[in-house]
């Protein structure tokens, strides 16, 4: 019972009964009502014709045993039953009895409830009533006599009375019409629930299978999307998911993959320098050249973790940032000056393209002075000795703009789409690949853009903020 294909096949059955019992409550009584007024519409026709003709004979001195003949004679005629009853007036009250009757019986199973109310009200009536043979419909019309004077009486009151069991047999079976109609049409329904119940549960099936496999790491599972309705939008938008996830997951097998390397070279590195630096027999000389090195490794490891550290910060979304409005000019002169040793080191120029008015923007000062030193340190890193560089910044369309360019053989064109991805470098490099990653993200945040050109002779990195 709590499975989706039977509360569907049971909605279909119950909503298919519903709407019969609603259609049959709607029409039945209705129907009933509406075919018992048509009966006595015209019996009440018939009353009008064939009054007149008993007026002629009731109440003269045409015998009873002729006034009979007539009352059964215009009976056959209609195929109603015809009543005369004599209208009694005493102490006040007025009371009717029947005189004439075209029933061949000497007993009246009949009240004639309509005749009293016509001869009190002198008015034709209409009603019904039950009697032996079941119920019937009843139209009285009064009959007017004229006393010696020439005034008009009310002397008999005729009524013609017909079986309504026509109307309730017909009645009878247009209900069971409609119940017979509405079994099948909810066996119909019962059926094509079970079919439609059926088929949207195998699909629900196929997309909880396919999303286990998924959970379990089987990115190569396929969600079906051979359908445009919602389960096979749901389908879609399962298999995005999954091929992101895929797409997650070879990244991160990559970037442990990477990261391993790149940590195992220096850790290597630091115990084979350590062993030799243990020999006893090695000179002062030699001993300061090993230790050199391996402070080189310790700083080598100690700025991967902290780039690692920025990394995952920044894909967990747990950095904060904190803008406030900075002057870029000045920022980008800070921290220019930082890189003076290196420069040296490096026997490049770095020049300062910056506007003499202040270049203001809100921004995390500390985060956009981090991705000018990812910048410079990446041009430094990755151009020969003796290579030029240039720093600019400048305002256009509403926002501001710091490029950081060197004059160095370029960037290759394979790798310019995988630039700002992590542990993507050169060959020859010596960097771990996370700079020019973190600095993307670190924009990225910032709602800006970094982006990148490059030819032999020339690559700029250039930082787009809004201002």
């Amino acid at each position: 019972m709590g499975s989706l294909r039977t509360r569907l096949a049971l909605g279909f059955f119950a909503v298919a009964l519903a709407a019969v019992a609603l259609a049959g409550a709607a029409i039945v009584p209705g129907l009933e009502e509406r075919l018992r007024e048509a009966k006595l519409r015209d019996t009440a026709a018939i009353a009008d014709q064939y009054a007149p003709q008993l007026q002629e004979v009731v109440g003269t001195n045409v015998n009873a045993r002729r006034v009979l003949e007539r009352v059964r004679q215009i009976a056959d005629q209609t195929s109603t039953r015809v009543t005369v009853l004599l209208v009694n007036t005493r102490n006040g009250e007025i009371d009717v009895s029947p005189t004439y009757d075209s029933f061949q019986t000497n007993e009246i199973d009949l009240d004639f409830g309509v005749a009293l109310q016509s001869a009190r009200s002198g008015r034709p009536q209409t009603g019904t009533e039950t009697g032996d043979s079941g119920r019937v419909g009843q139209v009285a019309r009064p009959l007017f006599q004229r006393d010696p004077e020439g005034r008009r009486l009310l002397g008999y009151v005729a009524v013609f009375s017909t079986q309504l069991r026509d109307v309730e047999s017909s009645v009878d079976v247009v209900e069971r019409r409609v119940l017979i109609a509405g079994g099948a049409a909810a066996s119909i329904a019962l059926l094509a629930g079970i079919l439609m119940a059926t088929g949207l549960t195998r699909r629900v099936r196929q997309i909880e299978t396919a999303a286990g496999r998924v959970a379990a790491g089987d990115f190569d599972a396929r969600f079906p999307l051979d359908r445009s309705d919602e389960l096979g939008q749901l389908s879609r938008a399962l298999d995005d998911m999954r091929r992101q996830l895929a797409e997650l997951d070879n990244a991160r097998k990559r970037f442990i993959a990477t990261a391993s390397h790149e940590l195992r070279t220096p850790i290597f590195s630091l115990g084979g320098f350590l062993e030799l630096i243990a020999d006893e027999d090695l000179d002062p000389e030699t001993r300061e050249i090993f230790l050199a090195q391996v402070r080189e490794q310790v700083a080598r490891l100690g700025k991967l973790a902290t780039e690692l550290l920025d990394l995952s910060k920044l894909e967990a979304g747990s950095l904060e940032l904190r803008p406030e409005p900075t002057d870029l000019t000045v920022l980008a002169r800070a921290v220019a000056d930082e890189f003076i040793p290196a420069l040296s080191a490096h026997d490049s120029h770095l020049e300062l393209r910056l506007p003499t008015e202040p270049l203001e923007a809100l921004c995390d000062p500390e985060r956009v002075a981090q991705v000018m030193r990812i910048l410079i340190d990446n041009a430094l890193t990755h151009t020969p000795e003796g290579t030029d560089m240039v720093v600019s910044a400048g305002r256009r369309d509403g926002r501001v703009r710091i490029g950081v360019g060197d004059f160095g053989p370029g960037v290759r064109r394979a790798m310019l789409p995988h630039i700002f991805e992590p542990f993507i470098t050169s060959d020859d490099a010596q960097g771990s690949g996370l700079g020019l990653a973190i600095a993307h993200e670190l924009v990225e945040r910032m709602d800006g853009e970094l982006v990148v050109e490059s030819q032999p002779g020339r690559t700029t990195f250039t930082l787009d903020l809004p201002a």
